[in-house]
């Protein structure tokens, strides 16, 4: 157990030299919306893998996939490895593609690109808006697994009210401040300091807890072979559950902003491809690592009231204080680069994509005015939605994720089939989106199938329809027509 004056101090003394890292970051940044959100289209290869890395696995990894391989075993591996698969897939579609897109268009956003390929204001802000919706749960997620862990890690000492506030504080800080440029800066170390610490617990605990990697594998063949079942114990994880946690995660590169926002930033082609290939290597290793350490927690811990206090406790009760300290600042680091690159991400939909259409004319520091405004309020929408704790930290990030599902169809569209039309993409989205949120209001499952399962394929099929129906925008062929000769002209294969 941590004292409460050591778990503060260690946090705000790591979080404070990420502020330094990102007050360097701002002060290279120079003026302008794409030097704020984009870093300028700068990032290099190196730091464009661990920024991505870094902003994709969050406090769900540490906390929310170790609980869920602690409650169903080796098959919550197989579910996370998905994302890996998905992610690789959609990337070799879609990532020159949007790199290429936001140069030749000075696209900034990912709704953006959607609003410039349709031809349509509305299109754009109707995707910012969803993602706004839906991205509040998964936001807040970050703030409530930090403040769970606090709380836990100093016995209480820390309440998870107190430990909500002043981590939000951080994220909003780091998000206003640095920018693109100092958030990547920052999440670089801070991805770092994920896998280096996750992986320094894992090797103790095998060590000092089981004597060895060989003697933990053959303690739970012995003693929990359920947990080497796909289906994990009592049929953890059956059919419907699996794809209903595994489809939101297969197309999360493409629906979520704060990632697809990445694809933007790149210099080169070059550096693109090496942001993918060490993104690809991280989320491996950080998923074998956090399974491992999930069903070592279930040797040590066969029962537990609630799965995501398998981290906590593990942390607060078998490992020595120090090493516990450091580890939960690579657990907050997790949780910290993924929310605050999505303030920045909703920030910069906001007041480009509902804000400047509704003001054409407003310089560009006005719009960058209203996403430092946004960034505010939506740190004040996580306390609000994290006050009281609630569900399984991965089963309320999925259901986030789901909503974002409607966003597929019309992001396929828009590369992929010349006949997408603003309509179709507007009733689509809304479609998918009423849907996802209508079903997890209700807790309502059709057929046995999780709201996600529902709201693509209501997406999918409103897109379809009202797409047939209506007449595509005069200028797709011009706008694939720009991409398919960039992409010509750069061989480009990844």
């Amino acid at each position: 157990m941590i004292s409460p004056a050591h778990m503060y101090l260690g946090v705000a003394l790591f979080f404070a030299a990420m502020l330094a890292i990102a007050h360097y970051g701002r002060r290279r940044t120079g003026a302008g919306i794409e030097e704020y959100y984009l870093a300028g289209r700068r990032l290099g290869g190196l730091v464009a893998a661990l920024t991505y890395s870094a902003t994709t696995y969050s406090a769900f990894m540490m906390v929310g996939l170790v609980g869920y391989a602690w409650a169903g075993g080796v098959g919550a591996m197989g579910f996370e490895l998905t994302y890996l698969i998905g992610t690789g897939i959609l990337l070799l579609l879609f990532a020159p593609r949007m790199l290429l897109a936001g140069r030749i268009w000075g696209i900034v956003s990912p709704s953006e690109l959607l609003a410039k390929r349709y031809d349509s204001a509305a299109v754009g802000a109707l995707a910012s808006l969803i993602c706004l919706v839906f991205l509040v749960p998964y936001t807040s997620v970050q703030a409530q697994g930090s403040a769970y862990l606090l709380n836990r890690l100093t016995g209480g000492g820390i309440s998870y009210e107190a430990g909500l506030v002043f981590m939000t504080a951080i994220i909003a800080l780091l998000a206003w401040w640095g920018g693109m440029r100092g958030v990547a800066w920052s999440d670089a170390i801070q991805a770092l300091v994920m896998i280096i610490t996750s992986a320094a617990l894992l090797a103790f605990v095998m060590h000092s807890i089981f004597g060895g990697f060989w003697a933990f594998a053959s303690k739970i063949e012995a003693e929990a072979p359920e947990l080497l079942s796909p289906h994990g114990p009592r049929s953890f994880f059956d059919f419907p559950k699996f794809l209903g946690l595994t489809i939101p995660w297969f197309f999360f590169a493409i629906t979520n902003p704060q990632v697809s926002q990445r694809l933007l930033a790149p210099r080169s082609m070059g550096s693109l491809k090496w942001m993918l290939r060490g993104f690809l290597v991280f989320g491996f290793l950080y998923t074998v690592i956090c399974t491992l350490l999930g069903l070592s927690s279930r040797l040590i811990y066969p029962s537990l009231p609630s799965p995501d206090l398998a981290m906590p406790k593990l942390l607060s009760e078998r490992v020595p204080p120090l090493i516990s300290l450091v580890v939960s600042i690579g657990i907050l680091s997790a949780a910290v680069t993924t929310a605050d690159s999505i303030l920045l991400s909703l920030g910069s939909m906001v007041g480009r994509d509902i804000y400047r259409p509704l003001r054409p004319e407003a310089p560009e520091s006005e719009e960058l005015m209203i996403g430092k405004a946004v960034i505010i309020l939506m740190a004040l929408a996580m306390i609000a939605f994290s006050w009281s704790p609630q569900g399984l930290i991965v089963e309320l990030s999925v259901l986030s994720s789901a909503g974002l599902l409607a966003l597929v169809p019309p992001i396929f569209g828009a590369f992929f089939w010349r006949r997408g039309t603003a309509p179709g993409a507007l009733i689509g989205m809304a479609a998918g989106a009423l849907t996802a949120g209508s079903l997890h209001f209700l807790r309502a499952y059709p057929l046995g199938q999780w709201p996600g399962v529902w709201a693509l394929m209501a997406s999918t099929a409103a897109f379809a329809i009202a797409s047939w129906l209506t007449k595509p925008p005069d200028g797709v062929e011009g706008f694939l027509g720009a991409l398919e000769g960039e992409l010509a002209k750069k061989n480009v294969a990844l």
